[in-house]
């Protein structure tokens, strides 16, 4: 769909001005307005993707005009133009929501780059917006994300799962959602109404865990001055989730056995066994096999546990999947942090993609609230956020030279990347920009919009 820009200046010639040079440049459709009043009468009729106002103008003025559409279209992209001597009021108008602001005499390049820029943060938002449809799509999985193969596998597993009354184990890599998914599996079961205990077992130590699980009797041992219900009785009827149950002491492994084989507890300083209808739920980052040959987990526990396995991929597994959960990240800590949501720099995602994540989901979700608090602007950029990329560099830095300015080298990254990545996908679709776009998930205006900017000739793909 053709972008739309809405332009709002009350000199005639310089609306224009804008409108010959900019319709044939960025390939969009102009609309134009002599005040803020009409400017508004044109928003209430029909979306527009980017307003660019000027800033000084008789009757109501940028910073009204600008305090009025964020009002009532929060997350529309507004760019101010102001003249050399109101560089101080078009800051001030960045404070109040504005995403850039251009100075007059306008550079007609300098002018485009900055438009195609505000315009590609209004793509992401809406992509933003179809990414939240897609995450609400996924709310029986418990905010599980991912579109891909390997995740529609685990969503299918988890469903299957879930209709038995089995025990699980549930191994993967730390930061990768086990939590999650046990609890996805317990609201899906026919025990989704019922308790979901969650007991982290490497935080307690043994005698500790031993009480909590198991509960204690009045006089068990000191200061055991009343009885106490376990964690398995708390859990009855419902499901017990163990994380990391590959750092239980062999002592409790002996007595979690009973429950497993039993489905039977017997609280510490009682003589009595009390039977519990408890569904076992447990998670491990570790090799148990490994831990059973060197003697530190028994092989009984582990084949009562393993009954069901669900493995958990590691995010580097389907980095397809990787803009889908960080958008969905960037959208919850931005409520959670009580911040106005912002986008992701599409340089930011493309490091996303190419970075390893050894701490998986998590590790991507502490970057994600990084960026929020630390961003400046509505868009958070790689320098926003601790971002090591050191080993999952696409190019070589070293290439660049030791005096090469910041913003430079990182125009050629860009470039090099852009011309690697769009030349394969032009090879493969033989030169058919539609094709491109759809098989990397842009807008073919987008797409058509960033070969322009690196100057890549669809034509030189076409046999």
């Amino acid at each position: 769909m053709q972008k739309s820009i809405l332009i709002i200046d009350d000199e005639r010639d310089m609306l224009q001005l804008l409108k010959r040079s900019l319709e044939p440049d960025i390939n969009c459709r102009i609309q134009t307005a002599q005040s803020g009043k009409e400017g508004l009468q044109v928003l209430a009729r029909e979306p527009v993707d980017l307003v660019l106002a000027d800033i000084k103008m008789p009757a109501m003025d940028g910073l009204e005009l600008l305090e009025l559409i964020k009002r009532d279209y929060p997350d529309l992209t507004v760019v101010m133009m102001t003249a050399f001597g109101g560089v101080e009021t078009a800051v001030e108008a960045m404070r109040c929501g504005a995403y850039d602001f251009i100075t007059k005499p306008f550079d007609h390049e300098t002018l485009l780059v900055r438009l195609e820029k505000a315009l590609e943060r209004s793509s992401l938002i809406r992509e933003n917006y179809r990414l939240q449809r897609e995450c609400k799509d996924q709310e029986p999985f418990q905010k599980l994300v991912g579109n891909s193969e390997i995740m529609r596998r685990l969503y299918e597993t988890i469903q299957m799962v879930a209709k038995t009354d089995l025990t699980v184990l549930i191994t993967g890599e730390s930061g990768t959602g086990k939590e999650l998914v046990a609890r996805a599996v317990h609201d899906l079961s026919r025990r989704g109404h019922n308790s979901f205990v969650a007991v982290n077992c490497p935080t307690l130590p043994e005698n500790i865990l031993e009480s909590e699980l198991f509960g204690y009797k009045k006089g068990a041992f000191t200061h055991a001055s009343r009885d106490k219900i376990g964690l398995f009785q708390e859990a009855h009827r419902g499901s017990i989730f163990l994380d990391e149950i590959g750092d239980i002491t062999p002592t409790i492994q002996t007595k979690l056995l009973r429950v497993l084989q039993e489905k039977e507890i017997k609280p510490l300083g009682d003589t009595k066994s009390i039977t519990v209808d408890v569904r076992i739920i447990a998670s491990t980052n570790q090799d148990l096999e490994a831990k059973i040959k060197s003697g530190e987990f028994r092989e009984d526990v582990y084949y009562r546990l393993n009954v069901l396995p669900i493995r958990l991929p590691a995010l580097r597994e389907h980095r397809e999947d990787i803009p889908l959960i960080a958008n969905h990240l960037l959208e919850k800590h931005c409520l959670l942090l009580d911040k106005p949501l912002k986008t992701l720099a599409p340089e930011l995602l493309d490091l996303f993609v190419n970075k390893t994540w050894e701490g998986n989901v998590r590790e991507l979700e502490n970057v994600i609230r990084q960026g929020i608090l630390f961003s400046s602007t509505n868009e958070i950029n790689p320098d926003d956020v601790n971002l090591d990329n050191r080993q999952n560099r696409p190019y070589p830095i070293e290439s660049f030279g030791n005096d090469l300015h910041y913003k430079v080298a990182k125009e050629q990254t860009l470039k090099s990347f852009n011309h690697s990545f769009i030349g394969r996908l032009l090879e493969a679709t033989g030169g058919n920009v539609t094709r491109a776009a759809r098989q990397c998930g842009l807008e073919r205006q987008a797409l058509q919009q960033i070969m322009r900017r690196y100057q890549i000739n669809a034509e030189d793909y076409r046999t």
